[in-house]
């Protein structure tokens, strides 16, 4: 069976976008689309969109609208929002949605956004995994709307292009597990240096995540995460966690670039933004560990981090072998 056709939305989609809203908010309890009274722009959002600067498309099957994305730009920091996001039950699985997200981010960045921001009802977990999956984190607090459905929404963010180191707070960083579990499970894979063994199982990834996520929340640990052109590829982490005669004092942990994405100086740009933000923190002295002839050894040389020595038979591998970590400090 062909895939469905993407499409400028026009004003006479009318009737399939409210159908298709419609449809969609029905899966959920006491989830209502009132057109008339709380959304009246549907009546002819091509003509909304149109009027706000944005675009409009639609996801058409056999004559049927199977999907349907929109987005604007917002009124500061060269922000567009993603709107109007759905597709039929049938549809979901089949790439339709990813197709439709990346022709409202390809407008968007065309027309110079620099970070892409949409609002998700807190009931649509599904949607949640869907935009976590593709980089966008939760940031901010909950929108309460007044609205019939008595709606609770989250605010997903991402830089939208080029290289971007960001620190993420508790909500962020909550919302950041799947994607980062799969980075961890491929740079793993990839025999990476990260105090795992492959094959790393999700449950396990997913775990370490969590508390990390934890130690966000309580201070305890900064998490910086990278994304080149608008995709979640890379994190790394300061531990502030030192005892009490070290506060001048952090471990740097988990450098972890996909293995798809590197080459592209994406762990060099999280190793100098981790070092800055250490400098705003007052901590002037950094300390991380890495086995020995590990591929971000030559990384940390450069970087002018210095060599304190070397532990033999420190870590073992998956075949029971031991191998030697180098300590490595810099002053910052």
């Amino acid at each position: 069976m062909s895939p469905a056709e993407i499409r400028p939305g026009r004003d006479e989609d009318s009737a399939g976008f409210i159908r298709l809203i419609g449809d969609c908010w029905a899966e959920f309890p006491n989830c209502i689309l009132d057109v008339d009274q709380e959304a009246p722009e549907l009546r002819a959002l091509a003509s909304y969109f149109a009027k706000a600067g944005g675009q409009l498309w639609a996801a058409e099957k056999a004559g049927r609208v199977v999907g349907m994305v929109g987005t604007r730009p917002l009124n500061s920091d060269q922000a567009f929002e993603i709107c109007r996001m759905y597709v039929e039950a049938p549809e979901r699985g089949t790439g339709l949605a990813q197709r439709l997200l990346e022709a409202a981010e390809t407008h968007a960045r065309a027309a110079g956004a620099q970070r892409l921001v949409l609002w998700t009802d807190t009931r649509f977990e599904a949607a949640h995994r869907f935009y976590e999956k593709r980089g966008y984190l939760r940031q901010g607090a909950i929108r309460i709307l007044d609205d019939i459905s008595k709606s609770l929404e989250f605010r997903y963010a991402k830089p939208a292009a080029g290289l971007v180191v960001e620190a993420l707070d508790a909500a962020a960083a909550a919302s950041a597990e799947r994607r980062l579990s799969e980075i961890l499970i491929a740079c793993v894979e990839s025999g990476a240096s990260v105090n795992f063994i492959r094959p790393l199982a999700p449950e396990m990834a997913h775990g370490f995540w969590k508390k990390v996520a934890a130690d966000v929340a309580a201070n305890r640990r900064i998490l910086l995460a990278a994304w080149l052109e608008g995709e979640l590829v890379g994190t790394v982490q300061l531990n502030l966690d030192t005892p009490q005669n070290q506060p001048h004092r952090a471990d740097l942990a988990k450098l972890l670039v996909d293995p798809s994405a590197r080459r592209r100086g994406v762990a060099r740009a999280l190793m100098q933004r981790a070092e800055q933000t250490a400098q705003c923190l007052r901590r002037r002295l950094l300390v991380l560990d890495t086995l020995a002839g590990d591929n971000a050894e030559p990384l940390y040389r450069s970087l002018g981090w210095q060599e304190a020595g070397r532990i033999p038979d420190y870590a073992l591998d998956e075949t029971g072998a031991a191998h030697a970590t180098i300590i490595f400090w810099k002053a910052v």
